[in-house]
């Protein structure tokens, strides 16, 4: 049987290692759920910039549309243009290609620092850093997509 005497020995030696039993597992935990948020926060702004990408993809591909149309609308462009500015940051749409060439290209253009995740702010920190979009090359801190096209 156990006596009184005993049982008042264990609760006194073990109430300070319950305490920091308890003080490690709120730190275990606090730090698992930063790394949860951080996780959140990483997928968030992937998404975000995969979402640009997805409407620059579809603004290029309605110009490439307009422009091939038997009768190029230069209005059906001029609409694109516009909602490429409006759904991008600091969107551009616009289409070009080389003089005398068959092949043309639709482009949209948009600032890849309101739309990559806050790792880096410079482009060397940029692992797909585009050389050009098209027949032009890219300004720095910008992406871009690009659709060739024979007229």
């Amino acid at each position: 049987m156990w006596s009184v005497g005993m049982m008042r020995t264990n609760r006194v030696s073990q109430s300070g290692q319950s305490l920091i039993e308890v003080l490690v597992a709120v730190a275990v935990t606090a730090v698992t759920v930063l790394g949860l948020i951080a996780v959140q926060l990483s997928i968030a702004r992937d998404a975000r910039s995969v979402s640009y990408r997805e409407q620059a993809v579809l603004v290029a591909d309605a110009i490439v549309e307009a422009a091939r149309a038997p009768n190029p609308g230069d209005a059906a462009v001029g609409q694109w243009k516009t909602r490429a500015a409006n759904l991008l940051p600091k969107g551009v749409a616009d289409v070009g290609g080389a003089a005398g060439g068959a092949v043309s290209f639709a482009r949209a253009t948009w600032a890849w620092q309101d739309s990559m995740p806050r790792g880096g702010r410079d482009a060397g920190d940029m692992i797909d850093v585009p050389a050009s979009c098209g027949d032009v090359d890219v300004p720095g801190g910008m992406q871009c997509v690009a659709l060739a096209f024979a007229r």
